[in-house]
């Protein structure tokens, strides 16, 4: 079978910008029949996010996250439907997502690895499963509940830092706090500095001075938590509770392009690229 698929062309530099051709958008082909325990799916939904910007590099700097190889298809969170299915808890016609989704249109995966999804939690609005509902809105609700010291009744104050952003517009939603979570800094990934970079002189002074507490986060430290967070946050999105912005470009092409307009900010809430209806 025939398929497009989008593969890492180049790599910017551990100091350099990415721009749409470090991507590179190529035909190859996949099986025309599947094995026991796999699934054919057609892929509906991508997301693009700044932790993507690391595994450009050769080295990620971080123990969790592999590199992109150079001409291998690059992949990240995605949302697809079962089109043929030889896995005994998956059928045709099934929506599934994986946080390893392969950035082509077509692919055949091990239906073990797949989430299966029910549409009615989102209002019908599957995409939201890469945002709101899904690892980044999981990352804001977890994170202003774990480590924002959050305090009933308290006045308090929260800053959010990148609001504009698909985790950072939830998560100014959701509570007030006060001290500093450290959760991702797109404004440093073109640089080849330790995470978290280490504070100016004169800052670093300040937060001395005023006993301010500096904490990182990580998300996926949480997930036994997943669960019972997902089913909150699809219930505030079927209340009205949790406003979704999206910026969402159309066609696999496009997603280089997608993903560099995200590292320069030109986003609001979650950059989804929308591959196939």
């Amino acid at each position: 079978m025939i398929i497009q698929r989008v593969v890492l062309n180049s790599r910017p530099g551990k100091n350099g910008v990415p721009v749409a051709e470090n991507f590179r958008l190529e035909q190859s082909t996949i099986a025309d029949t599947i094995q026991a325990g796999q699934v054919r799916v057609r892929t509906l939904y991508l997301s693009v996010d700044p932790y993507m910007r690391c595994r450009m590099n050769e080295d990620t700097g971080s123990d969790y996250l592999l590199p992109w190889q150079l001409s291998e298809v690059a992949d990240g969170g995605g949302i697809g439907v079962v089109e043929e299915s030889k896995h005994d808890n998956l059928a045709k016609g099934d929506f599934v997502t994986s946080f390893n989704w392969p950035w082509q249109t077509v692919a055949i995966l091990d239906g073990s690895l797949l989430q299966k999804l029910v549409p009615q939690l989102v209002n019908g609005r599957l995409s939201y499963f890469l945002g709101a509902a899904g690892i980044t809105g999981l990352t804001a609700l977890l994170g202003i509940k774990e480590k924002g010291h959050v305090a009933v009744g308290a006045n308090q104050t929260m800053v959010v830092s990148g609001a504009g952003g698909a985790c950072g517009s939830l998560a100014g939603q959701m509570n007030q706090n006060s001290h500093i979570i450290l959760c991702g800094q797109i404004s440093q990934y073109n640089k080849d500095v330790p995470y978290p970079p280490p504070l100016p002189p004169d800052i670093e002074k300040i937060q001395k001075e005023r006993n301010i507490t500096r904490e990182r986060f990580l998300v996926l430290n949480y997930m036994d938590k997943q669960e019972a967070s997902i089913l909150q946050l699809c219930q505030w999105i079927q209340e009205g509770k949790l406003k979704v912005r999206e910026t969402v470009v159309e066609g696999l092409a496009n997603i280089g392009a997608a993903f560099q307009s995200m590292m320069n900010g030109g986003n609001i809430g979650k950059q989804i690229v929308s591959v196939s209806k």
